[in-house]
C-alpha cells in the first residue's frame, strides 16, 4: 500500500512542481534570446577580424609574389652576367696564352738572328765597336719589354674581369639568401591563410548554428534594410528624429529581432490587456493563442505580452491605433507590421517630446516607464548611445 500510494504522489508532487516552474522557464527564453544574440554579436566581430586579418595575408603574399619574382629575376641576370665573365675570362685567358707563345717565338728568332747578325757584322767589320753590340743587346730587351707590357695590361684586365665575377657571385649569394628568406615567408603566409579561412569556416558555422537558435527561440526576424526604412518613415512621419528610434528599437527589440518568445497565455499578462489582445488578433484574423509576445522578466516582477519592433502592450497600442493608421493608411494597423510597429513607436517618442533633441531622453523614460524619474536615466543613456552606434547591431 506505501508503494502504491508514493508512485501515485512523487508523480503529482512532480507534475506540481513542473508546472510551478513552467513558467519560470519560459520567462528566461527573452533572456535566452539576449545571450544568443551576444554569442552573435561577438562570434561576428571575430569574422570580421579574422576576414581583415586573411585580407591582410593575402595582400602580403602577393607583395611576396612580387618580391619572390623580382628576386629571381636579378638571380636571373646575375647569373647570365656572370656567365657572360666567364667567357670573357677564357678568351683573355686565350689571348694571353697566345701572346705568351708569340713572345717566346719571337725572342728565340730575335736571339737567333741577332746572333747571326754580330757574328757577321764581326766577320766583315772588324771596327764595330762595342757600343754597337750594345746597341743590338738592348733593342732586343726593348721588344721584349713591349711584348710583356702588353701581356701585363692583358693580365690586368683578366684580374679585373676575375674581380668582377667574384662580386657578382658575391651578389648572387646575398640574392640566393633573401629568395630563401622570401620563399620561406612565404610559406609561413599562406599557412597563415589556411588557418584563416579554416577560422572563418568554423566561425560562419557557428553564428549559422546560432542564429538557428534564436530564429527557433523568437520566431521570425526582420531585415536591417527594412528597419532603417520604416524609421526614416516614421521621423517623417512624427518629426522624432531617425537615429533616436533606431536607438529605440536596438534597446526595445534589438533592432526587432526580440520580437517574443511566449504565447500570450505564458506571459502573465493581466486578464484586462488579453481581452484587448484577443480583440487586436480578432480584428487582423490571428490565432491569440498562437501570436508571440514578449515573455515575463526573470530578473524582476512584471508580466509579458509586449507585441512587436516597438513592444507596445495591448492597452497601450489601442490607445495609439487610430493614429497609427492615419500615418500608415494601415486599418486596422498591425502591432506586429513593421511600418505600423515603428510609427507607433516614434508617435508615442513624440507625444513624450522627441520632437526635440532635448526632449528625447524625457520622452524614453516615459516610454520605460511613464515617469521622468532620475532612476530611469540608465534607459535614457543606453539609448542615447545606440542612437549613435545602432550600425553596430547591423552587422
Amino acid at each position: 500500500m506505501r508503494n502504491k500510494f508514493k508512485k501515485p504522489a512523487l508523480i503529482v508532487l512532480i507534475s506540481v512542481f513542473l508546472l510551478a516552474n513552467g513558467h519560470f522557464f519560459r520567462a528566461l527564453a527573452a533572456d535566452d534570446a539576449g545571450d544568443i544574440q551576444d554569442k552573435i554579436d561577438s562570434t561576428q566581430k571575430k569574422i570580421n577580424q579574422t576576414q581583415k586579418t586573411l585580407d591582410a595575408s593575402q595582400t602580403q603574399l602577393q607583395q611576396n609574389k612580387k618580391q619572390v619574382s623580382s628576386t629571381q629575376s636579378i638571380l636571373q641576370q646575375t647569373e647570365t652576367e656572370i656567365s657572360r665573365k666567364e667567357n670573357e675570362i677564357k678568351n683573355i685567358s686565350d689571348r694571353i696564352e697566345l701572346n705568351r707563345q708569340i713572345l717566346a717565338s719571337y725572342i728565340r728568332e730575335m736571339y737567333f738572328n741577332n746572333q747571326d747578325d754580330v757574328i757577321v757584322q764581326l766577320a766583315l767589320n772588324a771596327d764595330m765597336s762595342f757600343n754597337d753590340l750594345a746597341d743590338n743587346a738592348d733593342n732586343l730587351i726593348s721588344a721584349k719589354e713591349k711584348v710583356l707590357g702588353i701581356l701585363e695590361e692583358i693580365q690586368a684586365d683578366k684580374n679585373q674581369l676575375v674581380q668582377s665575377q667574384n662580386e657578382l657571385a658575391e651578389k648572387k649569394d646575398q640574392h640566393q639568401k633573401i629568395l630563401k628568406g622570401q620563399l620561406g615567408q612565404q610559406v609561413e603566409i599562406k599557412q597563415d591563410i589556411v588557418q584563416a579561412q579554416a577560422t572563418l569556416s568554423e566561425l560562419n558555422a557557428k553564428i549559422n548554428k546560432l542564429r538557428g537558435e534564436l530564429s527557433d527561440l523568437l520566431g521570425e526576424n526582420v531585415s536591417f534594410d527594412d528597419v532603417v526604412k520604416a524609421a526614416g518613415f516614421a521621423a517623417e512621419a512624427t518629426g522624432v528624429r531617425k537615429d533616436f528610434i533606431l536607438g529605440m528599437l536596438v534597446v526595445e527589440s534589438g533592432l526587432g529581432r526580440y520580437t517574443g518568445g511566449c504565447t500570450a497565455e505564458k506571459s502573465r499578462m493581466s486578464s484586462y490587456r488579453l481581452g484587448i489582445f484577443k480583440n487586436i488578433c480578432k480584428e487582423l484574423d490571428y490565432d491569440w493563442k498562437k501570436k508571440k509576445v514578449s515573455c515575463p522578466p526573470s530578473s524582476y516582477k512584471g508580466t509579458g505580452g509586449a507585441m512587436g519592433v516597438a513592444q507596445f502592450m495591448s492597452d497601450t497600442w489601442l490607445g495609439y491605433k487610430s493614429s497609427i493608421a492615419a500615418k500608415t493608411g494601415n486599418n486596422p494597423p498591425d502591432p506586429w507590421s513593421l511600418t505600423d510597429g515603428v510609427v507607433g513607436m516614434a508617435l508615442k517618442l513624440a507625444r513624450g517630446g522627441a520632437t526635440s533633441k532635448s526632449g528625447e531622453c524625457k520622452a524614453a523614460k516615459l516610454y520605460l516607464s511613464g515617469s521622468t524619474s532620475s532612476k530611469y536615466q540608465w534607459y535614457c543613456d543606453r539609448v542615447a548611445y545606440w542612437s549613435k552606434n545602432y550600425e553596430d547591431k547591423m552587422d
